[in-house]
């Protein structure tokens, strides 16, 4: 199983996230932060995740985006450039994936949050292409964040069902208010989703708290993690990544 670190941008500073509440995120403080960068500096980050961890992934939410404002282009562009990014930027039509595939993101994440339809989802699908979408299943205590009214009275389960048949080859599965909270990973739901879509891709995170969390992960079927707070405060490192790593 893989670790995808995660940087989470608001305003031009990379944040942690902490329970999906957004409005009290603060600079993210990090042990892989190098000597004499400031908290939030998001290009010092990436550079830690990469060089300290040795990951090449990266997954980054930019939050105004996501949150109805402009993209960060600048900072996503130079974000990009130095890893194979999964970029989550509110997209939600065909249009804004290709805006931010041509920032360079090598993922274009589809987040439940700002999709507007399953239509909308095979648009996308077909003018960037399978390999190049996941769709985010985003979650609070469990409940799916939608805005699809088709979407909004089904299991999440039932949703990457559907998101898989409009065409999502990854599928990512994250609960807000788990996020920074130390709560641990829905096991359970992973489980389910891996029973349901054996083929897919599939991606968990919010609330790893450690490499036994990303063992029951391993167990449970997802083919990767996405990690914050675990990865800031050192609880998981290059060595736990490594050994990830070689028992694939």
């Amino acid at each position: 199983m893989r670790v995808i670190p995660v940087l989470d941008l608001a305003h031009g500073v990379a944040v942690h996230a902490r329970g999906g509440r957004r409005e009290e995120y603060a600079p993210a403080r990090s042990v892989l932060t190098p000597e004499g960068a400031a908290d939030g500096d998001p290009l010092a980050l990436a550079l830690g995740y990469r060089e300290r961890l040795g990951v090449a992934e990266l997954y980054v939410a930019d939050l105004d985006a996501i949150g109805g404002a402009s993209r960060q282009e600048a900072s996503l562009r130079e974000l990009c450039s130095g890893a194979h990014a999964w970029v989550d930027a509110g997209v939600a039509t065909a249009e804004h994936a290709a805006a931010v595939e041509a920032l360079g993101a090598a993922r274009v994440i589809v987040a439940l949050e700002t999709l507007p339809s399953l239509e909308a989802l095979r648009e996308i699908v077909a003018a960037a292409g399978e390999e190049r979408v996941a769709l985010s299943i985003d979650l609070r205590g469990g409940v799916p964040v939608t805005r699809a009214p088709e979407l909004a009275r089904l299991a999440p389960a039932a949703i990457a069902e559907l998101g898989a048949a409009a065409g999502a080859r990854s599928v990512v599965m994250i609960d807000l208010a788990r996020v920074g909270a130390g709560a641990g990973v829905d096991l359970e739901l992973v489980r389910a989703l891996r029973r349901a879509l054996p083929e897919v891709e599939l991606v968990a995170g919010g609330g790893v708290r450690g490499p036994a969390d990303l063992e029951r992960l391993a167990e449970g079927g997802a083919d990767a993690a996405l990690v914050g707070s675990a990865l800031h405060d050192g609880r998981i490192g290059a060595d736990t990544i490594a050994a990830l790593t070689r028992a694939r």
